[in-house]
């Protein structure tokens, strides 16, 4: 779904923090909401807060001395903490009316904020304040909730498929060349035995709630829609984790191996050897890897339907404006220009993820693995569809819920059947709280 204007033109928030944000919502920008245009003589000072480290900081004060270059008459002060803090202080501020005039945002809290009418409508400044261009349909389809524009990614990451050629080199198998998942679990067995005890072929891909929301999507569907309502029955998700009952039969790494590495995972322990998930994950797994493993593969997850738009594109994070901020037209410039424009693609680099924008993508110069995930992006294109409905209220628990019972059966402690009903019963309590 895309926003009519554009085409004329975490974990998720604690029922706590529901709580807290309904009944805040703002009235809607300053006295100049709405200007779709910037006045150059006007001084203005903005607030930008941001998550991450004093790296990050270092980047952005330079990508803020270039803006303020630029736009003499604006004046930023810019703030950043760590992700749980940087979320506990926006509740803070959102209860009290006062939230930054532009933020970093994270996809899982967007439909909470914009929902209680704590981010500006940046409608009115696409096109023109905010060059939309160098960002696809797809791109911009992912800030929109309920037809509305409320963020702008900054960069993106896709699902995806890592493999270990070491390992494989080690097993003397080759790596998998695509299929079903029937054929990548046939794939991981082969892997496994090779490997006689040492590592296994992979991970019960059905403990993970995007494979099956990729199996969804090639039916045309999503785990949650915009409503709000599930996207499946209790009859598909036992069937999906029925499908996993092969590889759990001796094929992937056993839970109790999992438990024994956490806090690591068991593909950058080297105790397995692929892993699905988001493809910007690699310089982690090469890090805690060691020096010993110097590269890794990137290719397409399994298919389950030739053809079909299964995969997406997901903001590593996004800019937000002040539904309260009094300059909405120099806060969408500054958006403008922290993800569009070249000095900031050259200055972050991929330190936000692979820019989502072409024209700073253009500029970012690119190390060889961020040269990889661009590569892979640019190879699944085919598969990539519209992003899925924002992430409803309470996703994260989902996520986690289902993570947790993926386990549980990978133990072989409960059922499909009593899994499925648990699982349920837990979406029951998120979906009409």
């Amino acid at each position: 779904m895309f926003s009519k204007r554009k085409l004329a033109g975490a974990v998720a928030m604690a029922a706590s923090a529901a709580v807290l944000l309904a009944g805040c919502a703002g009235g809607g920008g300053g006295d100049d909401k709405g200007a779709a245009t910037l006045d150059p003589n006007e001084k203005v000072t903005l607030d930008l807060a941001f998550w991450g480290n004093d790296v990050r900081a270092k980047l952005y004060d330079q990508v803020i001395a270039e803006f303020e270059k630029k736009y003499p008459n604006i004046t930023v002060n810019s703030t950043f903490l760590d992700f749980p803090a940087f979320w506990e202080k926006r509740q803070t501020e959102a209860a009290g009316g006062g939230l930054p005039d532009v933020m970093q945002f994270d996809y899982s809290y967007l439909r909470q904020y914009s929902e209680n009418g704590l981010l500006l409508d940046l409608d009115p400044y696409l096109g023109n304040i905010i060059q939309t261009e160098p960002l696809g349909d797809n791109i911009l389809s992912i800030g929109v909730v309920n037809d509305t524009t409320y963020a702008i990614p900054t960069s993106t990451n896709a699902w995806g498929l890592f493999t270990n050629p070491k390992l494989l080199e080690q097993a003397g198998v080759d790596d998998f060349a695509g299929g079903s998942w029937a054929d990548y679990t046939d794939w991981m067995g082969k892997v496994t035995t090779a490997a006689d005890g040492e590592f296994y072929g992979g991970s019960d891909y059905t403990g993970r709630i995007q494979n099956f929301e990729l199996q969804l999507r090639s039916e045309g569907k999503n785990l949650f829609n915009d409503d709000g309502t599930a996207g499946f029955d209790e009859a598909r998700l036992k069937q999906f984790w029925e499908e996993g009952a092969t590889a759990r039969d001796g094929i992937v790494v056993p839970q109790k191996t999992v438990e024994e590495l956490s806090p690591l995972g068991p593909f950058d322990t080297a105790k397995t050897a692929s892993e699905l998930t988001w493809d910007n994950f690699g310089a982690g797994y090469l890090a805690n890897l060691g020096e010993d493993f110097t590269s890794l593969n990137l290719i397409a997850p399994p298919v389950t339907k030739e053809g079909a738009k299964d995969l997406y594109l997901k903001p590593s994070m996004l800019h937000a404006i002040s539904a309260k901020t009094k300059h909405p037209a120099a806060a969408a410039t500054l958006v403008d220009f922290l993800i569009n424009s070249p000095e900031s693609g050259k200055i972050f680099g991929t330190n936000r993820g692979l820019p989502a924008s072409t024209t700073a993508l253009e500029a970012a110069e690119l190390d060889p693995l961020s040269q990889q995930i661009k590569d892979y992006e640019a190879s699944i294109q085919d598969r990539l569809g519209d992003a899925p409905p924002v992430p409803i209220v309470g996703y994260g628990t989902l996520e986690e819920k289902f993570r947790v019972l993926g386990t549980e059966l990978n133990f072989g402690t409960i059922s499909v059947d009593d899994a499925v009903k648990e699982f349920f019963s837990e979406m029951d309590v998120q979906l009409n709280q």
